[in-house]
């Protein structure tokens, strides 16, 4: 009789555990329908997370575009403020483990005493006492793509069936979060596309240097959200960075000294002629604004050599407010622009070329003339009319086509 009690008992709990993951399925489905946003989709996972496992706190990382980081893209319970600012590497902490071993890890006590365990002064992960952490794998490959972790104040002792379930969520939200992932690149592909061609379109607008130059700042640094965007063009004489185009939030940035090349951090671009990417300006050498960075609130940096037949002409420079990885869309589109502003330069510098010579003849015609005239009127050589065209101009501190031209006013009145 007894052992047809347990029999039932056991039968019982299978049927619940299998009503609850038909309805974490159904609730996934739903999720997948109903939204293509990547941090809707994200925070309505976070939401089923606790209705499930009734956890104090959820988080969720996602590995960035290299592979080798964790980024933590969504939560609940303490740290929506932290979203995007806290990454580890794969391999570290907990739930690097989890991610490298695609394996899961269910710890009911004492969580922060775990030799895998890795403090962030930032995350009070340490107050919680049971840790529970999935990986979060994708279709059809099931590869991992980012870790859920649910945690305790106080210790709790992870059910089987409990652990069953996150890890079908965990097996079950990769695609929906790859759909999101891909419906978020494909809009930035095209928002990216929209600045270039209005890139190209400044640039062939016939403006003058310095207006196509800061209209490409403002552009870049909305369509990169980024809190400042600079060009700075190299003085080949002073051996000099100086900056000719800004979107900054205040004046100091537009004041601050010309950068020796060789000195500074940015010029490393110059001397390599390669991007450079750095996470916290304010934390790496060789930067020399730590204190402006600060007030300006940048942290992240990507700064790109603006080329021209093999030389570097400039840099463009993108800053973030918070601490980011740049991606490799991010390194294509900025290098797609230096390589157009570039050309801008080169196309401002070949018609300035043009009119300058333009210039020159018309004044060597009507110096001619001039010169013709007054070897007429005064009995000159064409020595001595030149030499008097010259001295005029030396005396009165005017231009030899000023002086051309006022003799030919004066011969036709």
């Amino acid at each position: 009789m007894v052992r047809n009690d347990n029999s039932i008992e056991t039968i019982q709990k299978t049927l619940d555990l299998a009503g609850q993951e038909l309805r974490i399925l159904h609730q996934i489905s739903q999720s997948i329908s109903s939204t293509l946003d990547l941090d809707q989709v994200l925070r309505q996972i976070v939401d089923l997370v606790i209705d499930v496992t009734h956890g104090d706190a959820c988080l969720i990382y996602l590995l960035d575009e290299s592979g080798d980081n964790l980024v933590l893209r969504a939560s609940k319970n303490p740290h929506p403020k932290l979203i995007g600012k806290i990454a580890m590497k794969v391999g570290e902490g907990i739930t690097g483990w989890v991610a490298r071993e695609v394996q899961s890890v269910a710890i009911a006590r004492h969580a922060s005493k775990d030799s895998r365990f890795k403090l962030f002064h930032t995350l009070p992960e340490d107050k919680y006492e049971a840790f529970l952490s999935v990986p979060i794998v994708a279709p059809p490959t099931d590869k991992v793509i980012g870790v859920i972790n649910v945690q305790h104040r106080k210790a709790h002792k992870h059910s089987d069936s409990e652990r069953t379930l996150l890890s079908i969520i965990g097996h079950q939200v990769g695609g929906a979060i790859e759909n999101a992932r891909l419906y978020q690149e494909t809009m930035l592909r095209s928002s990216q596309i929209s600045t270039l061609a209005q890139v190209g379109q400044i640039i062939v607008s016939g403006r003058y240097l310095e207006e196509i130059l800061q209209l490409i700042v403002n552009i870049i640094a909305k369509m990169m959200q980024a809190r400042v965007c600079s060009i700075m063009l190299v003085d080949g004489q002073k051996n000099e960075l100086v900056i000719k185009a800004a979107k900054a939030s205040s004046e100091e940035y537009w004041q601050k000294p010309n950068l020796k090349i060789g000195n500074s951090l940015i010029s490393r671009v110059v001397k390599e002629k390669a991007p450079l990417m750095v996470r916290d300006v304010t934390k790496q050498e060789g930067y020399q604004y730590p204190e402006l960075a600060s007030k300006e609130g940048i942290r992240s940096l990507l700064s790109v050599p603006m080329i021209l037949k093999d030389h570097v002409i400039g840099v463009l420079n993108v800053y973030s407010a918070d601490e980011r990885s740049f991606s490799n869309e991010d390194l294509r589109l900025l290098s797609t622009v230096a390589d157009q502003v570039s050309l801008a330069f080169e196309n401002t510098k070949l018609n300035v070329a043009v009119q300058e010579s333009q210039e020159a003849l018309q004044t060597r015609k009507l110096v001619e003339r001039a010169k013709s005239i007054l070897q007429k009127q005064a009995s000159l050589s064409e020595e001595e009319a030149y030499k008097r065209l010259q001295q005029q101009s030396m005396k009165t501190r005017r231009s030899m086509r000023e002086i051309a031209e006022a003799v030919i006013l004066s011969s036709e009145l």
